[in-house]
């Protein structure tokens, strides 16, 4: 009989601050653009318009993740969460369960990082203010990432009374209007992208958007003709091109493989970033399986320092 530490959420937000989650996810698109680690693409079961399950694997640093996650946006109107789920972390060698996580806790982590990583990597040199758009789970965590940066924080939710809360949990501040947010120097999108939030002309010259919202078929947070006037960048072009915020637009025959960078690419130096003040730059962020290993494995390194219930085997 083996004995397996579980993180629960709580577990995992102690074992990973925001920052450390940052360089493990930067270290995890590194590894997987030098072919160092592995990635097949997220697979979708849909129960459309309730939701859906999403299992993500990956292999790196000796070690091989599954995540099994799911997204249904009704849930809070039921007093559920909108995501739930767990992580899977085994020893590559042999195949033993060496872990289980908390999915949630682990994505919002790894969303926030990667948010923040992305915004610090294409944003222009001397960017200054930073705001999040939407004050859920995983608008908390971009904006509490940006926080750990060093970064004053601007909010907006369509609900004031959490992104109140939000901003005073983190020293934030929300914004006075929606234009507010939307003209910070790094911007950050993390809403259902069931509408529009950013339509043609709405980005100015210089600025940096990171859309996390967009993580499956049908979402959208910017129409295609905005986005046209970016340059482009994506997690994964696999996973962005087929349900991703570019998948729109790349089914309208506007964007092609050719026209986006992956962030890896950029961050391993094989890709240039940012060529200018005046470009403006938008991430697509679908949501990695290497960003859940990278998180997962930071979280194992600090499994002695913590009282965790175990699993037996």
């Amino acid at each position: 009989m083996s004995s397996v530490p579980v993180f629960r959420g709580r577990d995992v937000e102690a074992a990973v601050s925001p920052s450390r989650a940052v360089d493990a996810v930067r270290d995890a698109f590194v590894a997987h653009a030098r072919g160092e680690w592995q990635m097949p693409s997220k697979v979708y079961v849909t129960n459309y318009p309730a939701g859906d399950f999403r299992a993500m694997p990956a292999l790196g640093s000796g070690h091989a993740l599954l995540k099994w996650v799911t997204s249904f946006p009704g849930n809070p109107a039921r007093g559920l969460p909108t995501v739930t789920g767990v992580v899977l972390l085994s020893d590559a060698s042999t195949g033993e369960l060496r872990a289980v996580l908390d999915a949630a806790t682990v994505t919002a982590l790894r969303t926030g990082a990667a948010a923040v990583l992305a915004a610090e990597t294409l944003g222009r040199s001397d960017a200054s203010a930073a705001a999040v758009v939407g004050a859920g789970v995983n608008g908390r965590a971009a904006a509490r990432t940006f926080a750990a940066r060093g970064r004053d924080v601007l909010l907006w939710d369509v609900d004031p009374a959490r992104a109140a809360a939000v901003a005073e949990e983190l020293g934030a501040r929300v914004a006075s209007s929606p234009d507010e947010v939307l003209a910070a120097d790094l911007l950050v999108t993390v809403t259902p992208g069931h509408e529009v939030l950013l339509t043609e002309g709405t980005l100015r010259p210089g600025q940096h958007v990171s859309l996390m919202g967009a993580d499956g078929p049908g979402k959208a947070e910017a129409t295609d003709r905005e986005l046209l006037r970016c340059r482009l960048f994506a997690d994964d072009w696999e996973q962005a091109s087929h349900g991703g915020e570019l998948a729109h637009a790349v089914d309208a025959g506007l964007v092609s493989e050719g026209d986006v960078t992956q962030l890896g690419a950029v961050l391993a130096g094989s890709a240039e970033g940012r060529r200018s003040d005046e470009e403006i730059t938008a991430f697509d962020s679908t949501g990695l399986a290497i960003q859940d290993l990278a998180v997962a494995l930071a979280a194992v390194e600090r499994a002695d320092d913590l009282e965790l219930a175990h699993l037996e085997l």
